[in-house]
């Protein structure tokens, strides 16, 4: 009888416990990574850049999905966010050290490339224009297709480019120290 109350106790409180327990959202359709801008391997970052990296998935993309001469958040989900750990110049801009939400605006041969202080925006739903800091244009060009959404850094004299790629389009974004 004690091991049957006790057995049966055991099972409530399980039961209980499962109820109670935490529930996790299943993997990202397209999921955050992080890219740094750096000397080599070894070094501190100079820049970070967070993104969501959405998929073709079969997809027509820009001009498309992503429509050209429309700000578009530069990835899924959240605005994209770039952090600087230095001043740098961005065209003929000195951007100061700091974290900026990354915008673009696609178009068939150049993009705009725009730096807001509104962070933490889903989206470019709420993009405000009044919050940039710094803008560029940049040509596009094409290259292999890439399935989803990259960014990279390259170093370059004085500086880095920002590589960003998505299916057969590619833009490089310069920033010099």
């Amino acid at each position: 009888m004690k091991k049957s109350l006790v057995l049966v106790i055991i099972m409530f409180l399980g039961a209980v416990t499962a109820s109670n327990a935490q529930k996790f959202a299943g993997l990202q359709k397209s999921p955050t990574d992080i890219s740094y801008a750096k000397a080599d391997r070894n070094a501190k970052p100079e820049i970070k850049v967070v993104y969501s990296r959405p998929q073709k998935k079969g997809r027509e993309i820009f001009g498309n999905l992503v429509k050209y001469d429309k700000v578009w958040r530069t990835g899924a989900d959240e605005a994209t966010e770039i952090k600087f750990f230095i001043d740098v110049k961005m065209g003929d801009k000195t951007v100061k050290a700091g974290t900026y939400s990354l915008y673009s605006i696609p178009g068939e041969k150049e993009w705009t490339i725009i730096l807001s202080t509104d962070l933490d925006s889903w989206g470019a739903y709420s993009y405000d224009e009044g919050k940039d800091v710094a803008r560029i244009k940049v040509p596009s060009a094409s290259g292999d297709a890439l399935e989803v959404f990259s960014i990279a850094f390259k170093k370059v004299d004085k500086g880095y480019h920002m590589v960003m790629g998505w299916d057969k389009t590619r833009v490089e974004v310069p920033f010099y120290m």
